[in-house]
């Protein structure tokens, strides 16, 4: 199984170039979308950068990543080589699950920052990869060396980590085209109607909180979850969920949004706003408990699965969860 166009993207060569004609049977797709569907192994997101920053031309001119293409439209694609790593190396311990000369599969931490941003210069994820390996792909830019896909800093679990730009962008392409898997563990509050369930609900940026996303209809992006219930408490169901896409908070927004927010996330209704619904009061003590044994959502990344760009071969790594998580899983079983 192929995952990227290897020609166009040489992960040892000069910046690609790649010069493509629309046929007729795509005439009409959206620029963005239509490169997509080229395998050219960046993701969506990069080719609308690409485009505002007039490396894509169509017959020779810029345009915006939703011109509609034409039959016979020429377009001009350049990729160009990745900016010069900015990140420093820190001497900080991780937990590598897997290692060879392309990529690394980590378990992140809990309460760790994948990487670098502004308010978090340093104490990164990235920092710590910096130190281990020394070099990782640049495709991301020069705070986000090697990152492929990311966690929020109150999530654990299970990311891989690109060391060459070859593996990036076939890591992308895998992402893009929805083909790699990530599974989750979440405690959520209540009890989901469900065994098994589908959210399908747009997610966008909080116009009021910027720092939140939630489910809108203004400017919202496919957003897909899938769950199913593992383990019914009196306060809390155990949940295993798989992500069909990859947007900001996804999880934590979309549970919240059916109304049943994680345990313990502080940002979408899982400390004390869902508490204090709870008119029990024995109930709400318990829940108060509960929420002393965990300062963060309750939401592990398990499980993750991807085609391994230079073997094409599938490979599928899964953790244990975290001790806090186990706590709280502890308590309620208790309660049964």
């Amino acid at each position: 199984m192929k995952v990227c166009n290897r020609q166009s993207l040489d992960p040892y060569g000069d910046a690609p170039q790649k010069e493509l004609e629309v046929k007729k049977d795509s005439e009409e797709k959206r620029l963005d979308l239509f490169l997509v569907e080229q395998n050219l192994g960046i993701s969506r997101s990069r080719i609308q950068k690409l485009i505002s920053e007039k490396k894509i031309l169509v017959n020779g001119t810029t345009v915006k990543a939703h011109y509609k293409v034409k039959k016979g439209d020429r377009i001009k694609v350049e990729i160009p080589p990745p900016k010069e790593l900015k990140a420093k190396p820190e001497k900080i311990p991780i937990d590598i699950v897997y290692e060879d000369k392309d990529l690394l599969v980590v378990n992140k931490s809990a309460g760790m920052v994948v990487h670098p941003a502004f308010g978090n210069p340093d104490g990164t994820l990235v920092n710590a990869l910096l130190y281990h390996c020394r070099k990782l792909s640049g495709v991301s830019g020069f705070l986000r060396p090697g990152i492929v896909h990311r966690l929020d800093k109150g999530t654990s679990g299970l990311l891989v980590v690109a060391k060459n730009d070859f593996a990036h962008n076939s890591l992308s392409s895998q992402l893009t085209r929805r083909t790699i898997l990530k599974q989750y563990y979440a405690i959520s509050w209540g009890s989901l109607p469900l065994d098994e369930g589908r959210i399908e609900a747009p997610i966008g940026r909080s116009v009021t909180e910027r720092k939140k996303m939630k489910v809108t209809g203004i400017k919202g992006r496919e957003a897909v979850t899938e769950y199913k219930v593992l383990e019914r408490f009196r306060l809390c169901d155990l949940v295993s969920i798989k992500l069909l896409t990859g947007r900001t908070h996804q999880i934590r927004v979309h549970l919240s949004f059916i109304g049943h927010p994680i345990l313990g996330d502080p940002d979408y209704g899982g400390r004390q706003k869902w508490v204090k619904s709870i008119s029990d009061t024995h109930l709400k003590t318990s829940a108060n408990h509960l929420l002393k044994l965990i300062d963060r959502q309750a939401l592990h990344s398990k499980k993750l699965g991807f085609i391994h760009p230079r073997t094409e071969k599938y490979m599928e790594f899964e953790t244990e969860l975290p001790e806090d998580m186990g706590r709280v899983l502890g308590e309620l079983r208790k309660e049964k």
